[in-house]
């Protein structure tokens, strides 16, 4: 049995794009390389192996989740293992590059991999002089190497630069190193559409197209031309990772609000999220709420489209989970959220509706299409003649939509995002397409448009 079989446990966050690892000593204890604030799932498999957390590695300051490390620490007395560069302000072992931990039977080796982040280190796990494998977390990735401008666009080329030697270090392992990258598919850290979350040294040697480039300066123009928009969110989050974000004491809660409290927050600034699925918010809405479906991607679009200081009403349906959107909010430093209204206590009280209409493709006839998905997805093949604004990028371009727009994504729940955002922007005749731009080719015959 290999050791990744019978002792890893990758533990993926299918919303951020992320892999944690949890590593079965062997003796009871464990090793927790990556892990989120949300620790439900690493709790989980813990206990179904018996296991503590004695170590808690991370690769890097975060951008895009708050560390788990911390509340590892305080909850099973865990030793925080991290980078000496990262100048974090709490109780950690500083690594920097070759330093060793004895995990009692396995030996964990610190590499300098700076290129993501200045400080970033992958962890080299061996048995004696064996290299089992590397958790690479943004250096090496599956088919690429994550994105390089976290810090600013004015570092982007240094660090991209810094990424091309990291990468080399790494290939320098035997072929048969597994790598455990901790950015994966659906991350905004970039990595490249696929099914495969870990490899080897050498299958990326063979595939990865960055590893391919003939210099450095090739390597720099393709990791750069590589990359898109991230979340707004991902500008604090790596400061609060360094100081430390707050130790929970207690599973958080999500307060239950009455329409007349509602109307109270609404006056003192608080903003509302509706949460129901995309039908629901399209029959019947508050004037105002922007939508964000509660689904594994959730957190993305909260953090990207919402300050995080701003009070928040979240409005639900009454069988959504609470606890995975108060974990999800948590996981991206949304700390205080006001509290939720149950849907049918708004309608109960006789509160004000707005709807949006969704419709099929066949429905859409020759109104303009405003496609706001992401550059990457919007040239692989669009509607004929859409106007593209990402959805990112929309509150401040709201002016730019059509009148008349049928809001296009890839499938509706960021279509009805988008529209929510335009209909509080003073847009009323707008429609969401139920489906994506594949469905409007399959009812029209017609050919989806490539490029920009």
């Amino acid at each position: 049995m290999r050791f990744a079989d019978d002792h890893l446990i990758p533990l993926v966050d299918e919303g951020l794009g992320n892999s944690a690892y949890l590593v079965d000593l062997g003796d009871g204890r464990a090793l927790a390389v990556d892990a989120s604030r949300d620790l439900r799932t690493l709790r989980a498999a813990a206990e179904r192996r018996g296991l503590r957390v004695a170590y808690a590695a991370d690769t890097h300051l975060h951008a895009d989740f708050l560390t788990g490390a911390l509340q590892l620490a305080a909850d099973d007395g865990a030793t925080v293992l991290a980078s000496a560069a990262g100048h974090r302000a709490f109780p950690h072992t500083a690594l920097a590059d070759g330093d060793e931990t004895d995990l009692g039977g396995l030996t964990l080796r610190a590499l300098a991999t700076p290129g993501h982040t200045d400080e970033h280190l992958s962890f080299l796990l061996l048995d004696g002089t064996r290299e089992l494998g590397v958790f690479t977390g943004g250096s090496l990735i599956v088919g690429s190497a994550a994105r390089t401008d976290l810090l600013g666009p004015g570092r982007a080329d240094e660090l991209a630069r810094a990424q091309y030697h990291s990468l080399r270090r790494l290939t320098q392992l035997p072929d048969t190193t597994a790598v455990w990258p901790t950015h994966g598919a659906g991350s905004f850290c970039s990595a490249p559409p696929g099914a495969e979350r870990t490899t080897t040294i050498g299958a990326q040697k063979r595939a990865n197209a960055l590893l391919a480039a003939p210099d450095e300066d090739t390597f720099v123009r393709q990791l750069l031309g590589s990359l898109g928009s991230y979340p707004a969110y991902f500008d604090r989050l790596g400061e609060i990772n360094r100081r430390g974000p707050a130790v929970l004491d207690s599973a958080p809660t999500l307060a239950t609000l009455s329409a007349a409290e509602t109307h109270q927050l609404l006056g003192e600034g608080a903003q509302i999220i509706d949460v129901r699925p995309v039908t629901d918010f399209a029959h019947g809405h508050m004037p105002g709420a922007i939508s964000i479906p509660l689904r594994d991607q959730f957190a993305t679009w909260l953090g990207w489209l919402l300050p995080d200081a701003t009070p928040l009403v979240f409005v639900t349906a009454p069988d959504q989970d609470l606890a995975e959107l108060t974990w999800q909010a948590l996981k991206i430093g949304y700390e205080r959220p006001a509290g939720h209204l149950d849907w049918t206590a708004w309608q109960a009280d006789g509160g004000k509706q707005q709807t949006i209409d969704l419709l099929t493709a066949d429905r859409i006839a020759d109104r303009p299409v405003l496609d706001i998905r992401q550059r990457a997805e919007h040239v692989t093949g669009h509607i004929a003649d859409a106007i593209h604004i990402e959805l990112g990028d929309l509150t401040g371009h709201a002016g730019e939509a059509p009148a008349g727009a049928v809001v296009a994504c890839g499938h509706g729940e960021r279509a009805m995002t988008a529209a929510s955002l335009l209909q509080r922007a003073g847009h009323d005749d707008l429609a969401v397409l139920d489906g994506g731009p594949a469905d409007w080719a399959k009812a029209t015959g017609r050919t989806l448009e490539a490029g920009a």
